[in-house]
């Protein structure tokens, strides 16, 4: 008879506090909800030129991909007037206001590996087929020339994704390899 009262008791306690805990989890939903989304950025190109302030990007591709981890786990593709856009000192949390960081990968003939460093880079222009980035080099060894070409934007903005104007996803904290 005791271990039934005494089951009767955990039960009555836990229906007591159920309400408690649902209140918790509904107030912590936003937060995390808001934390899903994160845009990450890839450019490509058929080839890169570069010295030690500035990268072209060759023949640029004129679509940038965009994708984000779990758990939304969105992909697109944004044209370059728009990703362009995303670099106005007047946007929200724009790349202009807080310069991202890339990871730049080329392909160097005659290498095993393609060349890999940690950029940040800004005041990207538009040059016929090419994209002229401004870089300052955080990590590793920018080649003066290269085949084909990724550079793997960071997350835009103090508050991670794109700012408003792009689907309205895209918040939270930037994310690694920020210095």
């Amino acid at each position: 008879m005791q271990s039934v009262l005494k089951i009767v008791a955990v039960g009555a306690l836990l229906a007591a506090f159920a309400p408690l805990i649902l209140v918790a989890e509904q107030a912590a939903a936003p937060e995390a909800a808001s934390a899903e989304v994160q845009l990450l950025f890839v450019q490509s190109a058929e080839s890169i030129q570069a010295d030690d302030k500035t990268l072209r990007l060759i023949d640029v591709a004129q679509q940038t991909i965009y994708f984000s981890d779990r758990p939304a786990r969105l992909a697109g593709h944004m044209t370059m007037a728009e990703y362009l856009g995303e670099w106005q000192p007047d946007a929200k949390d724009s790349f202009a206001g807080n310069p991202p960081n890339a990871s730049l990968s080329v392909y160097e003939a005659g290498q095993p590996d393609t060349t890999l460093s940690i950029v940040e880079i800004s005041n990207p222009v538009i040059d016929g087929n090419d994209l002229v980035y401004s870089y300052k080099l955080i990590e590793g060894k920018v080649p003066s020339s290269g085949g084909a070409t990724a550079l793997f934007i960071d997350r835009i903005g103090a508050g991670g994704g794109v700012g408003v104007g792009f689907h309205g996803v895209g918040v939270g904290a930037r994310g690694p390899g920020v210095r």
